[in-house]
């Protein structure tokens, strides 16, 4: 009997967001023309402002291109301690933030540092693919909270409430309860006060708070975005954010994890990512520069992610019209990112699942997008919004017909 020389861990290791690349690819060298609806990417529709990229090259040309700082350059830090200060009145000192490659790799991080076999985290479904990819990589598992698609998407708070308590009785720890505002699928931006009572109950059972932030200047429809940080002051929790969907650099690969509080848990978790971060020596360093230089630059950056929120805003506001002629989707308005995450009636159409749904719209739309079950949403899709209005209209008429042509 042969056995596999791949770890055990290995078989969670996926990517349901990447999974119809290979197909998208082997069908453009057959000369079609794929629109690609299902990477979070602006740098694709967006060129990285030019002020970054001379940034960057100036950092080339400086000569910093030797490894840097392994929790990151002290440029960049105090410039992400000036942002969430001018931001958001959240007060850090330079311990406090460990610059990553990305949002993913601080969760690699995060998750070996803190689970062992059988631990456990709260992660809310819909939820971004990665999260539970990064949890059970480290022998975690996890347990469901949920957004209510009927209330807009908002957390279902007594849900959560009690799956927290009840998971208390067991001998399982809970490690950490992770929320994403604004969400990616679901484009949702959470009031201020479904904040306050997430931190209540992190609070109330003294479980370390993680809110993902990466689209926190991604916000429209004239939703406010508020960050955890405001409202954790004294609870242990942890924020990630980066460059690559505000500052359009995805990639730069330029994210970090922020412990602004001072108690037991964050110090230890501070001095161990810090760890982390010297094992894999540092982030890339003319990157860090850049990024640095880009936030100092407040007025060109308004500038610049105004004109992008503005744009997406638009593409969101028409797609959306045209979703809503087709009967057989339902989809709630997205205040944030920029996703659209229809539900679809499959009992109307001849598939089984979203998966099949989404492989035909490639293969015979040449329109590429994401399935909802990836997300741990089994019945949706998601849409990328990022392409030019027209484009995107194009695509929705494709995926009207589609859903025509397909009904029963």
């Amino acid at each position: 009997m042969k056995t596999s020389v791949l770890s055990e861990s290995s078989a969670y290791v996926f990517s349901a967001i990447r999974e119809e690349d290979d197909f998208a690819e082997g069908l453009r060298r057959q000369g079609k023309q794929v629109i690609k609806l299902s990477s979070g990417d602006p740098a694709l529709y967006y060129p990285t402002p030019k002020y970054i990229i001379d940034a960057y090259v100036e950092a080339l040309v400086s000569g910093r291109t030797s490894y840097s700082r392994s929790q990151g350059v002290l440029e960049l830090v105090n410039a992400v301690i000036e942002r969430y200060r001018s931001r958001y009145g959240i007060s850090m000192k330079e311990q406090d933030v460990v610059v990553t490659s990305g949002v993913a790799e601080a969760l690699t991080f995060l998750n070996s540092a803190l689970m062992n076999e059988g631990d456990t985290a709260v992660i809310l479904k819909p939820y971004y693919t990665q999260y539970p990819v990064a949890i059970r990589m480290f022998g975690g598992s996890f347990l469901l909270g949920r957004y209510d698609e009927s209330n807009d998407w908002s957390i279902d708070l007594d849900a959560l409430a009690k799956l927290v308590r009840g998971r208390k009785a067991t001998s399982r720890r809970i490690k950490y309860m992770l929320i994403t505002n604004p969400n990616n699928p679901t484009g949702t931006v959470l009031p201020k006060q479904a904040l306050k009572e997430v931190v209540e109950i992190a609070n109330e059972h003294r479980i370390l708070l993680v809110s993902d932030e990466i689209y926190d200047e991604i916000v429209f429809g004239g939703a406010g975005f508020t960050s955890v940080g405001e409202l954790a002051k004294g609870t242990p929790h942890l924020i990630l954010n980066g460059a690559s969907k505000a500052f359009d650099a995805t990639g730069f690969r330029i994210g970090y994890a922020l412990i602004p509080e001072d108690d037991r848990v964050s110090d230890e978790l501070k001095r161990k990512l810090a760890d982390y971060c010297r094992v894999r020596l540092s982030s890339n360093t003319p990157a860090q520069y850049a990024i640095a230089s880009a936030m100092n630059n407040r007025t060109e950056h308004q500038q610049t992610v105004g004109q992008m929120v503005k744009t997406i805003e638009g593409i969101v506001e028409s797609a959306m019209k045209l979703l809503e002629e087709n009967e057989r989707f339902s989809t709630v308005r997205p205040r944030g990112a920029f996703y659209i995450f229809p539900r679809i009636d499959m009992r109307s159409l001849d598939f089984k699942n979203d998966r099949e749904f989404v492989h035909a719209l490639l293969k015979e739309k040449f329109i590429q997008t994401t399935r909802g079950s990836g997300f741990g949403a089994p019945n949706h899709f998601r849409i990328v919004a990022l392409a030019p209005r027209s484009v995107m209209s194009g695509c929705i008429e494709k995926i009207n017909d589609f859903c025509k042509e397909h009904s029963k």
